[in-house]
């Protein structure tokens, strides 16, 4: 399955390498933006735009609205398997269904 997580574009680090600061959840990292630059625009037009990023590329353009409602799923999921876990960690340690 290919997971792209939605990410805004905050800055252009190099043009001719196609590199942008993204910022995903409050982290910073630089990814590759060529799929996402028109042919005949400039990089510096793509800051600000969201973007679903995947192993370092940002795959396609999303607008503000669709980029909210997927890390609210993203952030439903983590917690959904955090509780996946902790019945599980409670069975090893010999919980309430435990020996």
């Amino acid at each position: 399955m290919c997971l792209g997580i939605p990410g805004r574009i905050v800055s252009i680090v190099d043009d001719e390498t196609d590199t942008a600061l993204v910022e995903i959840a409050g982290i910073r990292r630089a990814i590759n933006i060529a799929c996402v630059v028109e042919e005949d625009g400039r990089h510096a037009d793509c800051v600000g735009d969201w973007v679903l990023v995947h192993v370092g590329f940002a795959m396609s353009r999303i607008d503000a609205e669709e980029a909210a409602r997927t890390l609210e799923l993203l952030r439903e999921l983590g917690e959904m398997d955090e509780e996946l876990r902790q019945p599980q960690a409670s069975a090893r340690r010999g919980g309430e269904h435990g020996r």
